[in-house]
């Protein structure tokens, strides 16, 4: 059992989000310039971390979909390296010099939330290296900064007195595919 002092966690507000993708922009720029004119073809999207998915249920919806850092994840279970793992913020990394690029941790994953890297055949998620400089000096990750909707909040869902901690607390939120037994920190506002 790990002992966990701080969970980061993600949030994405369905009821604020304009479907700008300054998100998904912001997040190419930060962590992968290098494939800043490269698509994902898995996802046909620039190469970044958030996937955009249309949801028609009730009603027409559109979720920006990124790695749960899920706290039981199969991504980690299932890599035969150990070169994924939970760092000390409880969040799901990749280490590049254990990783060989067999892609098991992308197809273990629920959420198809990991990408192959066209350049390095190996898996990205998010948190990319470069919004994880950035949480690092105090900052927040590229996506959250970017977004003009106030649609996105990231931080510790152990502090009760963290924005995304009260978010959570007074909106109505939902975790993606609670049933996979994975228990996502990725939290989606679907009613204030």
């Amino acid at each position: 059992m790990r002992k966990v002092k701080k969970q980061l966690a993600h949030l994405f507000d369905a009821t604020q989000c304009i479907n700008c993708g300054a998100c998904m922009v912001a997040c190419a720029q930060t962590n992968y310039p290098d494939l800043i004119n490269e698509m994902n073809p898995g996802w046909n999207t620039i190469c970044n971390n958030i996937r955009q998915v249309k949801v028609e249920k009730n009603r027409p919806m559109q979720l920006l979909v990124q790695c749960q850092q899920c706290t039981d994840a199969p991504c980690v279970s299932t890599c035969p390296f150990g070169a994924n793992y939970y760092d000390e913020n409880c969040l799901v990394r990749n280490d590049p010099k254990k990783c060989i690029g067999c892609n098991y941790c992308i197809a273990s994953c629920p959420y198809n939330a990991r990408w192959s890297n066209p350049k390095t055949g190996l898996p990205s998620k998010c948190m990319g290296e470069g919004c994880l400089d950035l949480i690092k000096k105090g900052a927040q990750p590229a996506c959250v900064t970017a977004c003009p909707a106030g649609a996105r909040l990231f931080g510790d869902t152990l502090d009760p007195n963290s924005d995304i901690s009260k978010k959570v607390a007074s909106s109505r939120t939902q975790k993606l595919l609670e049933s996979h037994g994975t228990k996502p920190n990725f939290y989606v506002v679907v009613q204030k």
